[in-house]
């Protein structure tokens, strides 16, 4: 390992100001050290930390019982003892929330599938397959992203109702399965991930377009595809705009049935926390079964593009 130049030779040979650049230089090996770590880390604990501040509060509330929570509305940072019997009149409101729970599964499992395969699919096409009009079209689907969601509502409450789809899952999933986001990340990623060389050997070697992408295209794009789909479910399983115009009552997601337990004037905080806490743990460990394997996945994409 070479050392570094040593102060006297850089003021002779750059100068008093390099000199003192290089002195205040620090050395390479505290690029890894443990002032570098904490450098790291520190900022990012402040951010989950800060992050997990609203888990704990719904946490303090949903094991507080609602008068509590009206004396006091901040309540303390030790946990009630009411958590489970708020959880108890959860599962047994006439909200019906297995049901719900279950619908929110299907139409976020079913849009994150769809999602991701089309956006993958049209991601392909429009980085590495030549057409008349792809510039355009491209620039069409980006533009989409622009247009509020809720401009469209009336128009596609219209249509599912003419197609008999009101008060049916389709209707919240077949608007969800095209997204402009999906199709131009993929597009973008495609473009730096999936060189044209590998796709014209493919080509040479006699295979379909088809064949093209199942074998070289989605292994390629399955890192962003994986962190897409894990948004997609996400944003579907959070989702209530949509849901509650075009299931209501009759056949809620779960956060529509959440909704339901505020009765007339008054607002059972309690119940409706513990509600809510009831939603947020599938997600928790939906995070804490794939997270690692998908920046795993992630950074192994990085690597390779």
């Amino acid at each position: 390992m070479t050392s570094s130049p040593s102060t006297p030779f850089i003021t002779q040979t750059a100068g008093k100001g390099a000199a003192r650049a290089a002195r205040r230089r620090p050395n390479d090996r505290d690029e890894d050290g443990p002032r570098a770590r904490k450098r790291t880390y520190l900022p990012l604990s402040i951010v989950v930390l800060i992050s997990l501040v609203p888990l704990y509060y719904t946490f303090l509330l949903a094991s507080s019982t609602s008068s509590d929570i009206a004396q006091n509305p901040i309540p303390s940072p030790i946990p009630g003892t009411h958590l489970i019997e708020n959880l108890t009149r959860v599962f047994g409101a006439d909200i019906d929330l297995p049901r719900a729970a279950w619908n929110s599964l299907v139409v976020s499992v079913v849009t994150a599938v769809a999602v991701v395969f089309l956006s993958v699919l049209a991601g392909f096409a429009f980085a590495r397959l030549q057409f008349r009009g792809r510039a355009l079209l491209l620039t069409f689907v980006v533009a989409t992203m622009a247009v509020p969601t809720q401009l469209g509502v009336v128009p596609l409450f219209i249509v599912m109702r003419e197609l008999g789809l009101t008060g049916s899952l389709w209707a919240v999933i077949l608007p969800g399965i095209a997204s402009a986001f999906g199709v131009f990340m993929m597009t973008q990623y495609l473009s730096a991930a999936l060189p044209y060389e590998l796709i014209e050997a493919a080509r040479i070697d006699g295979a379909s377009t088809f064949r093209i992408f199942r074998s070289i295209v989605f292994p390629a794009a399955l890192p962003a595809a994986s962190m897409l789909g894990l948004f997609t479910f996400i944003g579907a399983w959070t989702n209530y705009f949509w849901p509650s115009i075009v299931l209501g009552s009759t056949n809620p997601t779960l956060p529509v049935a959440l909704q339901l337990l505020q009765t007339g004037f008054f607002k059972d905080i309690a119940l409706i926390m513990a509600g809510v806490l009831v939603s947020v743990v599938p997600l928790l460990v939906l995070f804490v079964v794939v997270g690692r394997q998908l920046v795993a996945g992630v950074m192994q994409g990085a690597v390779k593009g």
